[in-house]
């Protein structure tokens, strides 16, 4: 079992199509109508162009799946002209709390008080009220603000400088504050994969995986003149630069922007932990190239994945209290599961919290419960221990088992 990974594209939903890029080619070798199931079971008849370079007939399957940009399709060949998909939908951020609407304020008059060729000088009068008044104070003049002017023939816009509040000023950590976007970047990276992002340093990012023995600590210089700074090398296993692509340093290791990115989306489709990573920090050259080897660590945990959800559906087939054979199911499954993982599957449903299946003598089961009951039955006790884990506090994914 081959299992691709599609990143679906605005032309692919506004098509109802996919695109043949060459990765592709082994997957659908003819052209000629096929088959795709989802996960669900439900079947929708496609046609593959290869000289068009696309696979008709999808605008149902993107559709049912809720699938947007940049969203994946697992595509498995289970025979030929037949095919199980699976969506899987990017994560998005949380939005922010929504805030109680606010009354717009008026907008603001803008008023030259003296003109130079190369400074104007303008104050700010908020618009009076237009409900009746008796008495109204003065009204409120903003500082006068220098405006620099592009050419003397040419009107000066007229901006007025954005004022940050006091309270969302940042205390800098003796050193201007990163970029926010980067921040941002670095942060999600640590809560994604499970370690301690701290600055010890002007421009330099720790990494911490506070795993016990398993530990190990990546320092990043996120500019170059980092590298001079003192303490750049103690108390860490591994020290890269962060850089673009098309930049490469000598004599040091190197992390580029756009395997950061990558890497982030990876984390976001399948779980990636420090474990994962460290071969790739000892490398010591994070780029794009690297990053695409862990996108097929990420495809190997989606196929497990679908794998398993094909055998749940093909045992939703079957009725309560019934006898699986597994020749039989295997011959059902085809070539999308193969043997060593069918009989990993059906152990893993043998046992808690699945109780699915008990194992009987002459390479049969007894199917306990309705599939769909049984999901039902899981479904409750994830939900049931969800509220007990939020009762009791979060519980960090790196800490170590005592």
């Amino acid at each position: 079992m081959k299992q691709v990974r599609y990143i679906i594209t605005r032309p692919c939903l506004q098509e109802g199509s996919l695109r043949l890029a060459k990765y592709l080619d082994s997957t659908f070798p003819e052209s000629g109508p096929a088959q795709f199931v989802d996960d669900r079971g439900r079947e929708y008849a496609v046609e593959v162009d290869r000289a068009a370079g696309r696979v008709y007939g999808l605008r149902d399957l993107y559709h049912a799946g809720n699938l947007g940009v940049n969203d994946v399709l697992m595509i498995t060949p289970l025979a030929p002209g037949r095919y199980q998909v699976e969506g899987v939908i990017k994560p998005h951020p949380a939005p922010l709390p929504s805030r109680p609407a606010a009354e717009p304020a008026p907008e603001a008059r803008r008023v030259v008080v003296t003109a130079t060729p190369h400074v104007r000088e303008v104050r700010l009068e908020q618009p009076r009220p237009a409900t009746p008044r008796v008495s109204e104070p003065a009204p409120a003049r903003a500082p006068l603000t220098p405006v620099s002017e592009v050419r003397a023939t040419e009107p000066v816009p007229l901006q007025a400088a954005p004022q940050t509040p006091a309270r969302e000023r940042s205390v800098p950590r003796a050193a201007a504050p990163l970029p926010t976007r980067l921040e941002e970047q670095l942060a999600e990276l640590a809560r994604l994969t499970g370690y301690r992002l701290t600055y010890p340093a002007p421009n330099v990012a720790r990494l911490s995986a506070e795993l016990g023995s398993h530990g190990y600590t990546v320092q990043l210089a996120l500019q170059p003149d980092a590298l001079q700074t003192p303490t750049w090398r103690e108390g860490a296993e591994y020290t890269v630069l962060l850089t673009t692509e098309a930049e490469r340093p000598q004599g040091v290791a190197r992390l580029t922007r756009e395997a950061l990115a990558a890497l982030i989306e990876h984390a976001r489709l399948a779980p990636l932990s420090p474990i994962d990573l460290r071969g790739y920090w000892k490398a010591g050259n994070l780029d794009l190239e690297s990053a695409a080897s862990i996108s097929e660590l990420v495809g190997a945990h989606l196929a497990q994945r679908g794998a398993f959800s094909f055998v749940l559906l093909t045992l939703a087939s079957q009725p309560a209290h019934s006898l699986v054979s597994v020749s039989r199911l295997a011959e059902r499954l085809g070539s999308g599961v193969n043997t060593a993982e069918l009989h990993s599957i059906l152990d893993t449903l043998t046992r808690a919290p699945f109780l699915a299946l008990t194992p009987l003598s002459g390479g049969q089961y007894l199917l306990r419960a309705e599939v769909h009951d049984l999901l039902a039955d899981l479904a409750e006790y994830a939900e049931g221990m969800r509220r007990r884990v939020r009762a009791s506090g979060e519980i960090s994914p790196s800490s170590v088992l005592a």
